[in-house]
């Protein structure tokens, strides 16, 4: 039996199949950097399997000692907001009462990170921009968007650092949901100030209702260049390893985080 825990990576799940789609590549884009590793995924809603059902499955597996009985569950998130503070501790907690055979872990998200600004990078140059370039360029990092500060702050905070690392021109946050500014009103705002080339950079992981309202603000407004979104992006594979191996190793050191006993 494989020692290492299996590898849970929990997503929020949509209506639009290209949301599953792309969180299956990121996934296979894992599998392939850590063979032998297990990796399961699971949906918060909208997608099959629901997170519940599928630790199920593990723990009927565990009991009939063909699978596992730890299990590192990673929010598929950029940032701390309500899914990663308390949707999935939620659901994890519930599963964890009923599934005794089974030692849960939530991982950390994946924000922030200079990994994920790599992944920015490598989308941008995708569609056919670079920090350096002769031709200034200003950056709207436009994200899902949250009530939550701290998902916000940290935003802003990436914004600022990205700038500072990369030499854009300007790096300015925006929001596709409950919070200000949209991007359209971004773009609108690094043209007032004379920047001669906008791009927007989303910042989200897989296609769907937000993004769309994100590439739909970067048309109105004109922006010069609109990345895909992250996606499967090798650093993306990485950094979810990343995640995985800092919650397992806080699992050897004794850190008692897990869900259960």
């Amino acid at each position: 039996m494989d020692p290492r825990p299996t590898l849970l990576v929990i997503a929020h799940g949509s209506r639009d199949p290209r949301h599953a789609a792309t969180v299956s590549a990121l996934c296979a884009r894992v599998r392939a950097l850590r063979p032998g590793l297990r990796v399961e995924v699971g949906y918060l809603d909208f997608n099959a399997p629901r997170v519940p059902r599928l630790l199920e499955r593990l723990s009927a597996e565990a009991a009939g000692g063909r699978g596992v009985r730890e299990v590192v569950a990673l929010p598929l998130l950029l940032t701390r907001a309500f899914h990663a503070k308390s949707d999935i501790p939620a659901v994890l907690r519930e599963a964890a009462g009923r599934l005794p055979l089974l030692s849960i872990r939530q991982a950390a998200v994946l924000g922030p990170s200079p990994l994920l600004m790599a992944a920015l990078e490598r989308r941008l140059a995708q569609a056919g921009v670079r920090p350096g370039d002769p031709r200034p360029t200003g950056v709207v990092l436009a994200s899902a968007g949250s009530s939550d500060p701290e998902a916000g702050a940290v935003l802003a905070e990436t914004a600022r650092e990205w700038r500072r690392t990369a030499g854009w021109c300007a790096v300015r946050p925006a929001f596709a949901s409950a919070s200000l500014p949209r991007t359209a009103d971004a773009v609108r705002e690094l043209r007032a100030e004379g920047v001669e080339r906008v791009a927007v950079a989303p910042y989200v992981i897989a296609p769907g209702f937000l993004p769309d309202r994100i590439a739909a603000g970067a048309r109105e407004a004109g922006a010069d260049v609109l990345a895909p979104v992250l996606g499967d992006a090798p650093e993306m594979a990485r950094l979810l390893l990343r995640r995985y191996d800092d919650a397992a190793a806080d699992r050897a050191r004794g850190d008692r985080t897990a869900l259960s006993a």
